[in-house]
């Protein structure tokens, strides 16, 4: 993967790295040492799913049904990553924020 980015999470209160795109798959930096993969194939699978709706973040431990954060721990992973997962969709274009926890995706 290419070199590390760093972004701001969802909240804008905390920087974290990620390597990759949207378009190659990203690992994302937690807590330092964890990484998070996520495939090309998933934020695939996930842009397809949710193209042209808006719907909330889901950035809570317990995401609301329909959100992008229970879609992720469905089909992803258990782990937290839906702050980090809608700044890297915005910040390559993918989607825009909608208020405070809504997200639409293009």
């Amino acid at each position: 993967m290419s070199e590390n980015k760093i972004s701001q999470t969802w909240a804008g209160k905390t920087e974290f790295y990620y390597s990759g795109s949207v378009v190659e798959g990203t690992s994302i930096i937690l807590y330092g040492s964890q990484k998070v993969l996520i495939s090309a194939s998933h934020y695939e699978s996930l842009l397809e799913r949710f193209r042209g709706c808006t719907v909330d973040l889901g950035t809570s431990f317990k995401p609301s049904g329909g959100s992008i954060g229970e879609w992720l721990r469905s089909n992803v992973t258990k782990t937290r990553i839906a702050p980090r997962v809608g700044a890297i969709l915005i910040s390559e274009g993918y989607a825009e924020r909608v208020g405070k926890t809504g997200i639409k995706i293009f």
